[in-house]
């Protein structure tokens, strides 16, 4: 038995509650089981009673064993000293106050509705099941399913929005340059994410402001940064790359000692560092005030037409720096596009409209519905359990589902698990 179960049975009352009796013989009435404490002190605050013919107001503490009480040291802690109720699952030994008087013991286990326990037992059985609920999961209802589904997208949303809260504290409210750091490491997606985020990181926004109205020298900013000026290619493009970084570098006293290493091994090309930059690059070019465009957007198609973005000449026949390839425009494609939207637009608007006590949730969830699914192990999982997954709220919604949810064991705090431990044998 886990403590976490009985929370869920006093906080949603899954007992009979008709003739409730202490372990005294005390009658109980239960008006409110009181407020959820996720913290430290007693589990349930402000829940009202009436004991025999007491009423009470205050705090009630659950255990497995009553003598958890003295285990954990309550009678030592002053927090403790306003529980008018001990709920346990089973009863073996007394309670006492400071003042020696009993504190009232309630025992679940003699009250529990048989279906819950048994529907608690089944969830949780362990048949190397890749999620608790995979047997069930396709015969959720889908009402259940999608409120559920829009709660997570929130949850995930608000999730990325700390880090940019972090951002922001750090750049000193400058929301510019926060789109700057979360584009530019989402440019790098997962295998060169970190280190185009330490770029990102070597160079004070001021300097892409001052630098952004011409691509080749925004370029030679990112990869002189990135360090792929270090080589001795012979080409004209690059030794006129070498020589603007080598000016910005004199000029505005750059450092990139702390910028972590690129990764060019197992990309496709189109995902190659050196692409990825002159992407970047020419979005900031092309878009002076790109943050301001973004909050005012709120179409996708718009967003489509606003990162349609190129990179420079030269990577129309290159995808490095030494060998030249066939010939081809290197535009960002929609699905690259739809990542950035998941991963830094739809958080930096749902941030920003947070901080201006503004109200975006329809036109994010109306984007976010918009976008076509991900497809990861994950998604995939889920599909083969239930077709659920249309669109990225989904998707995003499905992946916090499974790692915040089913990795930790919380189907108590899920509304998938909750239903399931609710129904009737």
């Amino acid at each position: 038995m886990q403590e976490d179960f009985l929370h869920y049975i006093w906080k949603h009352k899954k007992f009979l509650t008709a003739n409730l009796k202490t372990e005294t013989e005390e009658s109980v009435f239960i008006t409110s089981v009181g407020q959820h404490n996720l913290n430290a002190g007693p589990d349930f605050f402000n829940a009202q009673l009436k004991i025999g013919n007491q009423v009470w107001a205050g705090n009630v503490e659950i255990h497995v064993k009553s003598s958890d009480w003295f285990l954990h040291n309550h009678e030592k802690d002053e927090a403790y000293d306003n529980v008018i109720l001990h709920v346990v699952w089973e009863h073996d030994t007394e309670v006492f106050r400071k003042d020696n008087t009993v504190i009232s013991t309630l025992v679940l286990k003699n009250i529990l509705e048989s279906s819950i326990l048994y529907n608690y037992k089944s969830l949780f059985r362990k048949q190397n099941k890749w999620i608790n609920c995979e047997n069930d999961f396709a015969s959720i209802d889908s009402f259940i399913l999608n409120n559920w589904m829009e709660r997570l997208y929130f949850e995930r949303l608000q999730r990325k929005a700390e880090t940019i809260e972090v951002l922001l504290k750090d750049s000193k409210n400058d929301w510019e340059a926060v789109l700057f750091k979360m584009l530019t490491k989402n440019f790098g997606l997962k295998v060169n994410g970190e280190s185009f985020f330490s770029i990102a990181q070597s160079i004070d926004f001021s300097i892409i402001r001052k630098t952004q109205s011409k691509q080749e020298t925004l370029e030679a900013l990112l990869f002189g940064q990135a360090g792929l000026l270090e080589q001795d290619f012979q080409n004209g493009y690059y030794l006129n790359l070498v020589k603007e970084y080598r000016f910005l570098k004199q000029k505005f006293i750059l450092e990139n000692k702390q910028v972590l290493p690129l990764y060019f091994f197992r990309l496709r090309p189109l995902n190659f560092p050196t692409i990825r930059l002159s992407q970047l690059a020419s979005l900031y070019n092309t878009h002076q005030n790109l943050f301001s465009k973004i909050i005012e957007t709120s179409d996708l198609d718009d967003f489509y037409d606003l990162f349609k973005v190129l990179t420079s000449v030269f990577w129309e026949t290159h995808y490095t720096f030494q060998k030249e390839s066939k010939a081809s425009k290197k535009i960002l494609s929609k699905s690259f596009i739809d990542l950035l939207l998941i991963n830094t637009i739809l958080p930096i608007k749902f941030c920003y409209a947070k901080h201006k006590g503004e109200e975006v949730d329809t036109n994010i969830i109306k984007i976010a519905s918009a976008i076509t699914s991900e497809k990861n192990s994950i998604i995939d999982a889920f599909n083969n359990l239930k077709k659920i997954s249309k669109s990225s709220l989904e998707s995003q919604a499905l992946i916090q589902l499974k790692t915040e949810y089913c990795n930790k064991n919380k189907c108590l705090k899920c509304a998938i698990g909750n239903t399931l431990i609710s129904r009737n044998i």
